[in-house]
C-alpha cells in the first residue's frame, strides 16, 4: 500500500472526503460505488467497485463467441479498464486503463464505429490497437462498460456485422446485470 500524506476526518455522520487529486487520479466520479475491505491490522481499504467486474467469467465466453462468430479480436471493458478480451492483444490490453477517447465515446452512451478519420485507442498506453466498434452496457440506465470489437492500426473498418453483435452483446450483458 503506497501512503499518500493526506490526513482526513471523519464528520459527525460518519463521512471522509476522498481528495480531488486522488479521485482524479483513480477516476471515481460522483455516484461511482466504492467496495470497503478491513484487515485484521485494522486497515480500511477502498476499491472502485466495477458491477460488470463481477460477470467476468462471463464477459469472457462471450468475447470468445463474440471471436468465434466474427473471427475479430472482442472486448469487454468497464468504465476504467479492460475486463475480458478474445483473439489477440490479450497481453498488450487485459486489465489496462480505457484511453480518455474510449471513456469519452461511452459517456455519449451511443453506439460507435470506426469509419475512417481519427483513430479511437482503446487503451492509455498502447498505440498499437484501436477500437473498431463500441456498444454501451447500459443497466437500470447507468452505464456500466462497453463492448468492444478491435483492430490493429489502420486495419479495417468495424464491419455492419460487428456493430450489430456489439450492440446485441451490451444488451444482454446489461440485462444479466439488472437480474
Amino acid at each position: 500500500m503506497k501512503a499518500t500524506g493526506i490526513v482526513r476526518r471523519i464528520d459527525d455522520l460518519g463521512r471522509v472526503v476522498i481528495p480531488k487529486e486522488i479521485r482524479r487520479t483513480m477516476r471515481i466520479r460522483e455516484g461511482d460505488p466504492l467496495e470497503i475491505f478491513t484487515d485484521k491490522d485494522g486497515e480500511l481499504i477502498f476499491k472502485k467497485y466495477s458491477p460488470i467486474g463481477e460477470l467476468g467469467d462471463f464477459a469472457a465466453q462471450i468475447c470468445d463467441s463474440l471471436r468465434k462468430t466474427t473471427d475479430g479480436i472482442a472486448a469487454v471493458c468497464d468504465r476504467d479498464s479492460v475486463i475480458a478480451i478474445s483473439g489477440g492483444a490479450r497481453r498488450e490490453l487485459l486489465e489496462k486503463p480505457i484511453s480518455p477517447q474510449l471513456a469519452e465515446i461511452m459517456d455519449s452512451r451511443a453506439a460507435y464505429r470506426h469509419a475512417g478519420g481519427n483513430e479511437l485507442p482503446v487503451t492509455q498506453s498502447d498505440s498499437k490497437y484501436r477500437v473498431s466498434v463500441a456498444a454501451p452496457v447500459i443497466s437500470e440506465g447507468d452505464l456500466m462498460g462497453s463492448v468492444l470489437f478491435v483492430s490493429e492500426r489502420n486495419g479495417a473498418n468495424g464491419t455492419e456485422l460487428e456493430y450489430k453483435l456489439a450492440q446485441t452483446a451490451a444488451c444482454f450483458l446489461g440485462k444479466q446485470m439488472e437480474s
